[in-house]
């Protein structure tokens, strides 16, 4: 379903990748499901979901940025942690929703059908602690505050699958106004780290190929310590608006690091003039 791609994992997961290269993930219990992310708001996700499963649905907004919130709009139950209401805001505009898929769909930015943004005052609140049952699987939901105020991580428990979001990744991304210093997120992911501590085998990212090692976030701590100490290749960058510097150098025309390790921090530093 254009501009959709559908690929089923498992009997119980569907990941769902958008125009704008988001994955979403569907989650098929034995009485609910629920959605993790609604994708940038390009086309009608509700309708892909739709010939997907026709159980009750909530839509689980790892965080409010444009190309994991804005499909929203097109379903009824959306849950979000209100510390990123206003990060959402920012991202709804249309003009601002427009340009940025001109950036990573060029062909056809100017004809999808743009879904209108939700009003986030309708959202339900997502806190970290919450749990959802769906029948036979439990979503369990943990914070980690760094790419945005309100980010969130969702534990699929029975299956040991972490969704990850944007919270940590080969390409974290801390340059943005809305984004805390590396130092702060670096000790929210450590405390996420030891809560998840032996309670996951698979990590699915929310962009590239939906794959992430499941030891991310000991490389991206890693990262964060090298940062602090100054150990870093600190490569010019930019990305979505945003100039700052790429801790760890990659390989060409990939998001691999040129020295084989694993997670990278996109940030600004105040030593080369980027913060």
């Amino acid at each position: 379903m254009e501009p959709f791609r559908i690929q089923h994992l498992s009997s119980r997961i569907v990941r769902i990748t958008g125009p704008m290269h988001e994955n979403i993930y569907l989650v098929k219990g034995d009485e609910r499901a629920a959605l993790i992310d609604s994708g940038s708001g390009f086309g009608s996700l509700r309708r892909v979901v739709d010939g997907l499963t026709a159980l009750p649905l909530t839509v689980l907004l790892t965080h409010g940025q444009m190309d994991h919130a804005m499909g929203a709009g097109e379903f009824g139950e959306v849950r979000m942690n209100p510390q990123d209401i206003p990060v959402f805001c920012d991202h709804a505009r249309p003009d601002y929703r427009r340009a940025f898929l001109r950036v990573t769909c060029r062909e056809k930015a100017d004809t999808l059908p743009m879904v209108p943004a939700a009003d986030p005052g309708q959202f339900r609140p997502l806190a970290d602690g919450d749990s959802f049952d769906l029948g036979g699987l439990h979503l369990d939901v943990f914070g980690c505050p760094g790419h945005t105020p309100g980010s969130m991580v969702v534990l699929l428990r029975e299956l040991r699958i972490l969704f990850m979001g944007d919270a940590c990744s080969n390409f974290t991304f801390l340059a943005g106004k809305e984004c805390l210093p590396v130092e702060a997120y670096r000790e929210n992911l450590l405390a996420l780290k030891e809560r998840l501590a032996g309670r996951f085998d698979t990590v699915l990212d929310a962009h590239g190929t939906g794959e992430l090692p499941a030891d991310i976030m000991d490389g991206v701590l890693e990262v964060c310590d090298d940062v602090l100490a100054g150990r870093t290749d600190d490569v010019p960058c930019a990305f979505g608006g945003c100039r700052g510097v790429l801790a760890k150098a990659r390989l060409p025309h990939s998001q691999l690091r040129a020295d084989g390790k694993t997670g990278n921090i996109f940030y600004r530093n105040e030593r080369n003039g980027t913060a």
